[in-house]
């Protein structure tokens, strides 16, 4: 922190929500139970729920120090603005509603704002499954094997980095910058803290920072957050390509390839199976290798889950890297 910089010593949680009525009321817990000394608000930004998420949230606002903020449009990042203009104190710390604060996130993560005077502060993401799928899902995640070995994904040394999850930010420099692009629906946390960099701040990561998150728990959710994720990812990197990372392109490269040994094989050439065959192996492999991180059934469900990560993604990335999101 510069001499300059006035220590930062207020925190305003903001929580986007959307159709999270097994997740919503752990998440808030965890912040209200975060060990934090100066003045803290906690705003839940709803979106047009379909399920018992908004009336949880008023149960909520009701019996604790909670202010909610309604979102008719109900997309992530208009929903982030929405917490965010109302939010009135210093810092920012996005929660999302699969998500909860390890202890004593909130006051590491406004000490490494004043040490560092970075514009965002972030770490790990922990993935934690309660059931054999979604624990080979949460493998997958903490895995290099799965999401390509991103640093809030495995973990790294603390300093500058891309990206980091979720965030806890400076609000006058979100202020700044404008705030999250409502326009887009997924990799929201990558276009701002692209954004971020382009604007001389720095974004830093610090794996002592870690955040409990539930990934999906069925196939079909699963194939569907990483086929749309994918085509966000697709389309952001079309839009700054100097700066996209080359693993990014792994997966569209697999599904390539993958299409292309079956087709050929369809043609009546067997050779090409060996690609699909040895990846299934590969997999199977890493479902051996998983062990106990990932509990009893999980690691046969790994032949699903990983191809379905990869596959769904790249074939995403691939739609919206050459067509767009339209």
């Amino acid at each position: 922190m510069t001499n300059s910089q006035t220590p930062l010593a207020s925190v305003s949680y903001v929580m986007p929500v959307l159709n999270e009525e097994k997740y919503l009321e752990g998440a808030v817990l965890s912040i209200l139970e975060q060990d934090f000394a100066g003045p803290v608000e906690v705003i839940l930004a709803l979106g047009p729920s379909i399920d018992e998420t908004n009336a949880i949230a008023e149960r909520l606002a009701k019996t604790h120090p909670v202010q909610l903020v309604h979102n008719s449009h109900g997309g992530t990042s208009s929903s982030l603005n929405a917490g965010i203009a109302a939010a009135k104190n210093d810092v920012v710390v996005r929660v999302d509603a699969h998500s909860k604060l390890m202890p004593g996130y909130t006051k590491l993560a406004v000490e490494v704002l004043n040490q560092t005077g970075a514009a965002n502060v972030g770490g790990i993401m922990s993935a934690v499954g309660h059931h054999p799928f979604q624990s080979a899902v949460a493998w997958a995640y903490t895995s290099k094997f799965g999401l390509g070995g991103g640093t809030f994904h495995v973990g790294g040394q603390a300093g500058p980095s891309d990206s980091v999850y979720l965030g806890v930010f400076r609000k006058s420099v979100l202020q700044e910058i404008g705030g999250f692009d409502p326009a887009v629906v997924r990799g929201q946390d990558w276009e701002l803290n692209l954004r971020l960099r382009q604007a001389g701040h720095t974004v830093w990561f610090d794996p002592r920072l870690q955040v409990e998150y539930h990934p999906r728990a069925s196939w079909a959710k699963l194939a569907k957050q990483f086929f749309d994720t994918g085509i966000w990812r697709g389309e952001l990197t079309r839009r700054s390509v100097k700066t996209a990372n080359l693993r990014y392109f792994a997966p569209p490269v697999l599904v390539t390839l993958i299409a292309l040994s079956l087709l050929s094989a369809a043609l009546g050439w067997t050779l090409p199976l060996v690609l699909p065959l040895g990846y299934l192996a590969g997999c199977a492999a890493l479902g051996i290798l998983s062990g106990r991180k990932v509990l009893l059934g999980g690691h046969v469900a790994l032949l699903v889950v990983l191809p379905t990560m990869h596959l769904a993604w790249g074939a995403g990335f691939i739609r919206g890297f050459l067509f767009g999101v339209d």
